[in-house]
């Protein structure tokens, strides 16, 4: 299985985030998530049983933690873990260019 990480990236903003998995296996499962624009929608919270492990691989965008007063603005190269139920948001990603983040989420407790 091989690919890249730019590949058919849109050429103009989509209405829609796209979300696909690149890997998928007990207890882990890899995605490439492009943005053109998007945004949590108000008063959601993301709240996940995995740990997520994000990097931001182009374009920009502003995260934000609940237990947080600030949001944190993100720019290509940038990556954070996100521990398991910790409440976060997306408040913006960038609209003149595709943000693109790989997430690598990882069930707590799966061993080999």
């Amino acid at each position: 299985m091989a690919g890249n990480i730019f590949a058919d990236l849109p050429l103009a903003p989509e209405a829609l985030e796209r979300v696909e998995t690149l890997l998928a296996q007990p207890g882990l499962r890899i995605e490439r998530i492009v943005s053109s624009g998007q945004a949590s929608p108000p008063g959601f919270w993301y709240q996940q049983a995995d740990a997520e492990w994000v990097l931001l691989v182009s374009g920009a965008a502003l995260l934000r933690f609940e237990d947080e007063t600030e949001a944190r603005r993100l720019c290509a190269g940038d990556w954070l873990h996100i521990e398991p139920l910790r409440r976060h948001r997306v408040e913006s990603t960038a609209t003149d260019a595709p943000t693109v983040w790989l997430a690598v989420h990882c069930t707590p407790g799966i061993k080999d």
